[in-house]
């Protein structure tokens, strides 16, 4: 199949989709805020937000305890969406104008390698392995698969239409991709890189995510006002779920009973019941922009256009803090609880902050190290 032709000027390049795309535009409003926070963040509880802040454009590191910046990382401009890796030693960046994805150390919060992709990357997945970073690339409506490795594009995947929204099925064999103007999601066998359907869902898909067990994807159709459940055993569209107007940005708790919905149109969260696929709640959210659900599954965090984040608690749905000063935060990642240190390398070039209970916090670097030979 003969991909397009490349865009000849950043100007040339097609609008952004729907969803994230058009929220992020049209309520740009957000300045950048200096923070003179200067604690050490803990690699747990450790939140990634690419922020829209004109120049300089930030990643924010937050601590999830405090609710305060920790870090500030520049990145080229676009940054746009964010995910981390399973181990939690690894963020990859979608970076918009100068068409590559950048890799973040969580070790030392610097910019470690950026990888060339397709043009205008936007929305990112990455496997449950870690192996493999899949960029969408709106400009030429490609998705590059990155070698998390070596950190290089080793394939590029025509798609039909403007990609999206993305996810990997949890057993890592299927790249879940949303496309517009045909509201339909590409199914991209990994194995192949190559696009084995099209499953055609409501009007502008924009977020598609997985139940945890893989039987089941959910995708939010920011025209349709609904969600599309599909069947992944069969590939077909088994339901479709009634919801606010403008449903965009979408979470799963890890146990498959909750999606917590933002809707960009009527400024609030949905809450949807996995088991009667219907909504439980309605959260008077202002500006919900993205959405990312804590691996524990106790809390949600949800980004607004109003430069905070919402944090709920979701055993009541109550908000139970809000972090201010977050300059209007398109996409979110959390990392995972890290594990203890295995070797004296696990403790280098920063290493030792990435390490919480039961082995650290440690201090410095001698006391990581002390934990690994101690425990050999």
């Amino acid at each position: 199949m003969q991909q397009p032709s490349p865009p000849t000027s950043p100007s040339s390049r097609p609008p952004l989709r729907p969803g994230r795309a058009i929220a992020a535009i049209a309520l740009l409003i957000a300045s950048a805020v200096t923070l003179t926070a200067a604690h050490t963040a803990q690699a747990q509880g450790r939140l990634y937000a690419t922020t829209a802040t004109i120049q300089p454009w930030l990643v924010y590191v937050i601590d999830t305890d405090t609710g305060l910046p920790v870090a500030q990382i520049p990145t080229g401009e676009g940054n746009f969406d964010i995910v981390a890796s399973p181990d939690g030693r690894r963020v990859y960046v979608a970076i918009q104008s100068d068409d590559h994805v950048s890799v973040i150390d969580t070790a030392t919060n610097a910019i470690v390698a950026n990888v060339p992709v397709g043009f205008t990357p936007t929305f990112l997945a990455i496997s449950p392995d870690g192996r493999r970073v899949y960029s969408g690339n709106q400009g030429n409506q490609t998705v590059s698969v990155i070698d998390t490795a070596t950190n290089t594009t080793i394939a590029t995947i025509p798609v039909p239409d403007i990609p999206g929204g993305m996810a990997v099925s949890p057993d890592g064999t299927r790249l879940y991709v949303t496309t517009w103007p045909s509201d339909n999601v590409a199914v991209i066998d990994t194995a192949t890189n190559t696009v084995i359907a099209n499953v055609a869902v409501g009007s502008l898909p924009d977020y598609v995510v997985f139940a945890p067990d893989g039987a089941l994807a959910y995708v939010t159709n920011v025209g349709g006002n609904s969600v599309s459940v599909i069947d992944t055993a069969t590939t077909t569209v088994i339901d479709t779920i009634p919801v606010n107007p403008g449903p965009a940005a979408i979470g799963v708790t890890p146990d498959g009973t909750r999606l917590y919905i933002a809707h960009i149109f009527d400024n609030g969260v949905s809450v949807v019941d996995t088991a009667t696929r219907a909504v439980i709640d309605v959260l008077p959210i202002g500006g919900p922009v993205a959405i990312e659900v804590a691996l524990d599954g106790t809390r949600v965090y949800v980004s607004t256009a109003a430069s905070t984040i919402v944090v709920l608690d979701t055993a009541t749905n109550a908000v139970v803090a809000t972090f201010e000063n977050i300059p209007f935060a398109k996409a979110l990642a959390i990392l995972p609880t890290p594990s203890v240190p295995t070797s004296k390398d696990d403790c280098k070039n920063g290493g030792y902050r990435r390490f919480g209970p039961p082995a650290g916090p440690f201090r410095n670097q001698g006391q990581c190290v002390s934990y690994v030979e101690h425990h050999r």
